[in-house]
């Protein structure tokens, strides 16, 4: 009897996490795909693929050809198309398919966050007066900052923005986190920050931002998450081992 084959589209700490769980498993042949955003990503402890899929019906030929027999969306919870096109494969596939996601943070007293439905909004949402901003949104959309020139700008990105913002007054970080309080409340000082720009994405590694902010009695502009969606979703490391070995002895009680 083969092991079974699980696909997780990754590119998360939880994504990592799993993938190296599932290496040492004896039932599974575990493959990790990482959409190559980042030059270099931390090791991750099983088998790698790097690059898209072409869409959702490349993926399906991919989860077809590779006889994948469950697949997880454990991706960053603002990859909306990568979960959405995984969704769509899943069904044409005909395999299960869950999501490993992190609860959103929530205001806590303290917090004065302000929410926006995106980057652009959250630009606009500052007026024409110039601010420090901390924008703390990853570098594939810091590009929108080039069309409100009137503001400094920190950025901090795993790797350098590309093309560089062409706005006047910024200064790029290249750190990857997690990030503890104290030094965020040193960063946010240092640089004169007033408002902070950030996604809703959950999870410990970035958090400390938001407490920082907290403390310090700076405004967040919070970028929301999108809809929720119908795929089947649990919010743990365990749950999620708890749910793929219960495929898998499934699996192996059916011969498969």
């Amino acid at each position: 009897m083969g092991k079974t084959r699980i696909l997780i589209l990754g590119g998360t700490t939880e994504a990592r996490l799993l993938a190296e769980q599932l290496a040492e498993h004896e039932g599974v042949d575990v493959l990790l795909s990482l959409a190559g955003r980042t030059k270099e990503p931390l090791p991750q402890g099983a088998p790698v693929r790097v690059g898209g899929f072409g869409g959702s019906a490349g993926l399906a030929d991919f989860l077809k050809s590779e006889g994948i027999e469950m697949m997880v969306d454990a991706t960053h919870p603002f990859a909306r198309q990568i979960s959405a096109n995984a969704a769509d494969a899943a069904k044409v596939a005909d395999i299960p398919f869950f999501a490993l996601g992190r609860q959103a943070w929530q205001p806590v007293v303290g917090d004065q966050w302000h929410e926006v439905a995106d980057v652009a909004a959250a630009l606009t949402a500052l007026g024409p007066t110039p601010r420090r901003i901390f924008l703390a949104i990853g570098r594939q959309e810091a590009h929108h900052a080039d069309r409100f020139p009137q503001h400094f700008y920190l950025v901090r990105s795993v790797d350098a923005v590309d093309p560089p913002l062409q706005a006047p007054d910024v200064v790029s970080i290249l750190d990857r986190g997690p990030f503890d309080l104290p030094g965020e409340v040193r960063l946010l000082k240092q640089h004169l920050i007033d408002c902070i720009i950030a996604k809703n994405s959950g999870g410990s590694a970035t958090y400390a931002k938001i407490e920082a902010a907290r403390l310090l009695g700076i405004p967040v502009l919070m970028i929301a998450r999108g809809a929720a969606t119908t795929v089947p979703t649990v919010s743990s490391l365990e749950a999620a081992l708890d749910r793929i070995d219960h495929f898998v002895s499934g699996a192996a009680k059916r011969g498969v």
